[in-house]
């Protein structure tokens, strides 16, 4: 299917069900989101967590509880169908993936947006550094790590990263570039060695696809907005929905926008 260059448009696909694949790569210019939702009671504990946390979690939006418009990234946009997949969390098992969550959708639920690696890869890429993933049409490869995050009332657990191949030559500039986006995860957290986050076996990632390190590339790693889904599963709220990994919330913000330098 032909994907319009318009967020709007892609998050309409995603309402009628006629799109449901990962979002790396689409709408390039545009920030992609996380997507947590929690029931009220939960969401103080979370906004300290992600307040904790900014590398992992760095905030764009949060909607109040019971409304589902997020009206500072995309006006008109709707959680509850405009994300081409969901995950549904119960006490920290995963309970189904769903490509629409008005059935489960509750007054009492809090939304938070949560900025995405995928918003600095249109930037990597006119910095001439290839994002394999995007090329080959497959999700990021992610990573269970060693690195704790910093516990915040109910929530504690692992940080999840990101793995992308950069060309030993050019990772200096990747640095660079994504540095300057401290909202979408910023900076690369670990360069090298996997080993070092306790990631066992680079080719088998916890979430996502494999992607080929090649002898003149170095795996380097960024913090991942899926990391929630692994606090999930060690803080074990009783309910807890989530989008699918790699399978983004597309904003109309412009990624240029969250740039600060």
């Amino acid at each position: 299917m032909q994907i319009s260059s318009n967020p709007r448009s892609t998050r309409e696909l995603a309402r009628e069900g006629k799109f449901n694949t990962q979002t790396g790569g689409m709408n390039p210019g545009y920030a992609q989101a996380n997507l947590v939702i929690l029931p009220v009671d939960y969401a103080f504990d979370f906004l300290l967590f992600c307040e904790r946390n900014p590398k992992p979690c760095p905030l764009i939006e949060v909607v109040e509880s019971g409304l589902f418009e997020p009206v500072e990234s995309a006006r008109g946009a709707d959680l509850r169908s405009d994300l081409p997949s969901y995950r549904i969390y119960r006490h920290g098992v995963l309970d189904g993936e769903v490509d629409n969550i008005s059935k489960y959708w509750r007054d009492d639920l809090v939304s938070f947006l949560i900025g995405c690696s995928f918003t600095f890869e249109a930037a990597l890429e006119r910095s001439g550094i290839n994002v394999r993933h995007n090329d080959e049409g497959t999700i990021v490869p992610m990573f269970f790590t060693n690195l704790q995050t910093k516990p915040a009332g109910k929530f504690f657990g692992p940080m999840i990263v990101t793995m992308r191949p950069i060309h030993r030559d050019k990772v200096v500039r990747a640095v660079q570039v994504t540095s300057r986006f401290p909202s979408v995860h910023g900076a690369p957290i670990h360069i090298g060695d996997p080993s070092r986050l306790g990631i066992v076996d680079v080719n088998n990632p916890d979430f996502g696809d494999p992607v080929e390190i090649k002898e003149d590339e170095i795996p380097v790693f960024w913090a991942c907005g899926v990391t929630p889904q692994a606090v999930a599963m060690s803080s074990k709220p009783p309910f807890m929905i989530t989008h699918s990994p790699g399978h983004m919330f597309v904003t109309d913000i412009k990624d240029e926008s969250l740039s600060v330098i």
